[in-house]
């Protein structure tokens, strides 16, 4: 089905945040559910790479989905990348081996002290139902990584083609998957909230590189390697979801075929 403007149960807004932390103005795309009665029985999902939205459709995606009451009303903030995204995406606690995900850390903060009360402000929601994080690529490592560190405000995360070999160590330097993938070593040497859920997707076409030499390419096998650390950190089989898409590869458009079953995974009425 086609949506239009009409008929459309989506409300989109485009506003501009300036953020005092990362010292530039913070682009943010809204789509709101229209008609919620009660505001408090709405979940919040923020979305790391958000510029990559508007390409999927992805307001005429949520919009089928609502008309077909396949997930719960849910406001969803597409929040788009700087110039200097290779330095605000990473893991907050730790560099990678090139120095990058510096401002990983104020990047945290501006999520919770200038991002949330700004939403909550201007959308008159004091307390929603659930709140959850998502992302594309190295957007994705940065969702898990704020979503691990915070469970008692987030509870569920997706990541798509998940930039999971982040490492403290090149290869030439003596790099073990081991001891060198920092989202991993993070998650092997946390305190697990047992309430976390996760939605991992792949594609089998999203890089050719097998460090290895197993046959695997890396994200897949750093992906699948990261759901073990989480089940040996307790985590059930109906906590992690992993969706891996034959042919996917490292685009919006891969991605856009795995968000609904984001969606519904994390937000269905069954």
């Amino acid at each position: 089905m086609t949506q239009n403007e009409k008929i459309n149960p989506i409300l989109f807004e485009h506003k501009t945040l300036y953020s005092e932390l990362l010292e530039r103005d913070m682009l943010l795309d809204f789509y709101l559910p229209k008609g919620v009665n009660e505001p408090a029985e709405m979940s919040l999902l923020l979305i790391n790479d958000g510029q990559d939205l508007s390409k999927m459709p992805f307001s005429e995606m949520m919009g089928d989905l609502y008309y077909f009451r396949e997930i719960k009303p849910l406001l969803c903030v597409g929040i788009h990348c700087g110039k200097d995204r290779k330095n605000e995406y990473g893991v907050a606690s730790k560099k990678d081996y090139l120095g990058r995900g510096a401002k990983a850390g104020l990047y945290t903060r501006f999520i919770f002290e200038e991002l949330l009360p700004f939403i909550k402000k201007t959308y008159h929601v004091h307390h929603f139902k659930e709140k959850a994080f998502a992302g594309f690529s190295l957007g994705g490592l940065m969702a898990l990584d704020i979503v691990w560190n915070n469970p008692h405000e987030f509870g569920k995360v997706g990541v798509f083609s998940g930039s999971l070999w982040w490492r403290q160590k090149d290869y030439d330097d003596g790099y073990t998957d081991e001891a060198d993938r920092i989202m991993h070593n993070q998650v092997k040497n946390g305190n697990a909230a047992p309430w976390l859920e996760f939605f991992f997707q792949t594609g089998t076409k999203d890089e050719e590189n097998d460090r290895n030499g197993n046959g695997v390419i890396d994200s897949i096998d750093d992906t699948l390697d990261l759901i073990s650390i989480l089940q040996k950190q307790g985590f059930e089989e109906k906590s992690v979801k992993y969706l891996e898409l034959q042919d996917g590869t490292h685009d919006v458009a891969t991605w856009a075929r795995a968000f609904p079953e984001f969606l519904k995974w994390g937000w269905s009425y069954r």
